[in-house]
């Protein structure tokens, strides 16, 4: 059981820190197509990979009731479609400090959701867990100058990245719904499913043929990571993981994204590993293990401390 649980946790790490790799791809992305267009391709590619893994690997699949597919839409519309347009906005126009944070702020209200609708108990290692790596996460995106956070003053952006964050709790809260009955891939393949076709229209809309073509190697090359890695491997994994530890404590490996992403732009932007990065990914990683580590912080029982001393 402890070994199982110790693969799950990785495969968490892993998912998580792959998504870190999205704000690098998705600014490349940007540069050729709009923000619902980048969406849209990313998760067509990953549609048309997802249906044939969903076929082979769930031979014994449930058919869909009118219900599931609503559940299934709102997959698509919270977690696919709105909140990657949120996400790409925020990649193009707002800086990385505050869109770091509004980010990182994620796993706070998943688990606020996750007990009020779910019923899922919030524990004390929960709670200091995600402090300990939301200070992480701040002084990583901050650089060590946390006061630099209320030089700030609000934005209209404020409202795109707030709707990002909304949307991914949500996405995460009815996953674990769904989970009750379908597989991870399942999931994954009917919630890609139906953000690909609620994208459909936008991406038409503000996409011609010309800008298709015209679009550089690179572009493609970010745009089939992005549907490859990111969605795909990493979403089943992160599915997988809710399914096994709930998503309270799921949410909590969010807060690797944002350390995977100043590590990727150190190697493939050349910028620079600073005292104040090192520091945030230590309290993040410890935040992760605390909250993760059911024993930490627990009493006790006296009456087998007496017995303890007895022997």
């Amino acid at each position: 059981m402890k070994k199982r649980t110790y693969l799950t946790y990785s495969m968490l790490v892993l998912a998580t820190a792959t998504w870190g790799s999205a704000f690098i791809a998705g600014k490349v992305a940007v540069e050729d197509f709009q923000p619902a267009t980048v969406a849209f391709f990313r998760f067509l590619g990953a549609a048309i990979l997802l249906f044939p893994l969903m076929w082979i690997m769930e031979k014994n699949r449930k058919k869909p009731t009118l219900k599931d597919y609503g559940l299934f839409a709102v997959l698509g519309l919270t977690g696919i479609a709105l909140y990657n347009i949120f996400f790409f906005l925020a990649t193009k126009h707002a800086p990385v400090i505050k869109s770091s944070l509004f980010i990182a702020s994620n796993p706070v209200l998943i688990v606020l959701l996750s007990g009020l609708f779910l019923k899922e108990r919030i524990t004390k290692n929960n709670v200091i867990g995600m402090a300990i790596a939301l200070i992480g996460v701040v002084f990583i995106i901050t650089d060590g100058h946390v006061l630099a956070l209320f030089q700030f003053g609000f934005e209209p952006i404020d409202f795109i990245l707030l709707g990002a964050v909304v949307c991914w709790a949500l996405y995460s809260v009815v996953g674990k719904v769904v989970l009750k009955k379908y597989s991870s891939v399942e999931s994954t393949t009917y919630a890609v499913a139906f953000g690909t076709l609620l994208l459909f229209p936008l991406a038409v809309t503000e996409t011609t043929w010309q800008d298709v073509t015209q679009a550089s190697g690179a572009t493609w090359i970010a745009i089939a990571h992005m549907s490859i890695f990111v969605t795909v491997i990493a979403f089943i994994m992160y599915y997988n993981g809710i399914k096994e530890v709930g998503a309270a404590k799921a949410s909590i490996f969010i807060n690797v994204m944002p350390v995977s992403a100043v590590i990727m732009a150190t190697i493939f932007l050349g910028e620079t590993f600073t005292w104040a990065h090192g520091v945030g990914a230590a309290f993040v990683l410890s935040g992760v293990y605390v909250g993760t580590n059911t024993k930490l912080f627990k009493r006790k029982n006296p009456t087998n401390l007496v017995r303890q001393e007895s022997v």
